[in-house]
């Protein structure tokens, strides 16, 4: 069977399903409250006009998403080595991707591409904010193909080659997280993005009652009695003990939904990793387009002997960094040294070491503690002497914070070898990120006119992956080095972009 996308292609049929639920699951995803709230509250008329409502919303999105499938159509333009992606009811867009840029080709599948057998093409290219083109339903033989097509930047004649892959990631992977693995790294990682999603559900739910009038659904009144009829130091304990049962819940529920089912296979010199449990991920790494490789660890997870990795490509925004970066949780340092044998074609070691001056922990501990102390202490003598109340609070928050920065400041150091810079960082988690000298873009050194007697300034690497920065080393040693990398980047001829 020949694969030809010469000529403009449509989705799979069966894809309509998938753009109807897609449509559908964001009216939801704004309205769920609303909806809630009305059948709840509202009588039996009001039901059944709102059901009839409903019914011709449903209506109203399927001829929206029938309209989308027949005006979204792709192909790769043979004479200028260019996809093309050409979609728009209304305004008609049309996207062209140049094939040598294409960074990254991911095909997914959640619920309703599982139920109807299609996969969703997801691609990403150098030199983009953000994705360049998603193709939300086709079926597996069009997606294997296109992605090796994409991504090998040859002609793939044969469907059943592009099975290759497959049968490698069932057969041979070379790292394969088993359940245990998971359980590990939901225990011991994440706990402040689970406090973040916590924190922003509930009010999230909070501010959507209040919104659409259903203030009589938000009773605080018996916490605020739980609170008065118990102990302030057994109210504290109680609710540190639920909040961190809730994060251990959220952490392992979250690690074990998005990496069910983690392995990885060597594909032509590439990475292929598969994950997922609910929503399933196909993604296929190039050694060449990787830019920094982050390692990090913290003490329980040493303990446990496991790792967490973090592969960044290409940015060009910042704010949409995680989208281009690979996540690899739960292996050993054994599996470890093979992803970065396979990344680097050795396994980076840690060379010369660069230590920060001492001032940068005496800075941070005055901007952190001493400051903030200081306007504590003024207001709570000056204006609100209620707030000494809290003082047992504040020393506490104190000293966490100074143990927080003096092994932050141990752990930070820059290590630098022939080829490879190791920035290490971080207090709890500790970060190695490790840089390819040659895929340097720029690097910023900056010295205020108060450390020149000191001969202590700062490093920025810039990297198409992000940046890295090195504060308050030795100057003179800093620039030896940045005028050899320079040296280096300026002789060396390969293209990895």
């Amino acid at each position: 069977m020949k694969s030809e996308f010469s000529t403009p292609q449509r989705q799979s049929k069966t894809g309509l399903l998938v753009l109807f639920a897609n449509s559908l699951f964001e009216f939801l995803k704004a309205m769920w409250i609303v909806l809630i709230i009305f059948f709840l509250k509202g009588k039996a008329t009001d039901i059944f006009w709102g059901i009839g409502i409903f019914v011709l919303v449903l209506l109203g999105f399927g001829v929206y998403s029938y309209l989308k499938y027949r005006t979204f159509t792709f192909y790769i333009d043979e004479k200028q080595n260019e996809f093309v992606v050409q979609h728009g009811i209304l305004n008609k867009t049309k996207t062209v991707i140049q094939l040598h840029k294409i960074q990254q080709v991911n095909l997914k599948q959640n619920i309703i591409h599982r139920i109807v057998d299609v996969y969703q093409v997801n691609i990403d290219s150098a030199g983009s904010e953000e994705k360049e083109a998603v193709i939300n339903a086709v079926s597996k033989e069009v997606a294997m193909v296109l992605k090796a097509r994409l991504l090998d930047n040859e002609r793939v004649d044969i469907v059943d080659d592009s099975f290759e892959v497959e049968k490698e990631m069932e057969n041979k992977p070379f790292l394969k997280i088993d359940l245990i693995s998971l359980l590990k790294v939901g225990i011991t990682s994440n706990y402040a993005k689970s406090i973040g999603l916590l924190l922003t559900f509930f009010f999230t739910i909070y501010e959507n009652l209040n919104q659409a009038g259903a203030e009589e659904y938000v009773d605080g009144s018996k916490v605020k009695d739980f609170i008065q009829s118990n102990t302030e130091v057994y109210s504290v304990l109680l609710a540190i003990v639920l909040l961190f049962t809730l994060i251990f819940i959220i952490n392992i529920v979250r690690t074990l939904v998005k990496y069910y089912g983690f392995k990885i296979a060597k594909q032509k010199g590439s990475l292929v990793m598969s994950y997922g449990l609910i929503a399933t991920q196909s993604t296929i790494l190039k050694p060449e387009k990787v830019q920094i490789v982050k390692i990090t660890r913290n003490f329980f997870q040493k303990k446990l002997k496991i790792l967490e990795i973090k592969i960044k490509q290409t940015i060009n925004d910042e704010s949409k960094k995680d989208k281009s970066t690979i996540e690899i949780p739960g292996c050993n340092e054994i599996e470890r040294d093979e992803i970065l044998q396979l990344i680097f074609n050795e396994i980076p070691e840690k060379g010369e070491k660069l230590k920060p001056n001492f001032r940068k922990l005496l800075f941070s501990i005055f901007i952190l503690i001493v400051l903030p102390l200081s306007a504590y202490l003024a207001i709570g003598n000056w204006l609100v002497n209620s707030l000494f109340e809290y003082k047992n609070i504040a020393i506490v928050c104190a000293v966490f914070i100074f143990i927080g920065l003096f092994f932050g400041f141990k752990n930070n150091s820059l290590f630098i070898n022939n080829k490879h810079i190791i920035m290490q960082s971080g207090a709890w988690d500790v970060d190695n990120e490790v840089i390819k000298i040659e895929k340097i873009q720029a690097i910023t050194t900056s010295q205020l006119f108060w450390h020149k007697s000191l001969n202590i300034g700062s490093l920025t690497i810039h990297t198409a992956g992000g940046n890295v920065s090195f504060q308050l080393g030795k100057f003179d040693k800093i620039n030896q080095y940045v005028n050899h990398w320079l040296y280096q980047i300026e002789k060396n001829e390969s293209n990895w972009m």
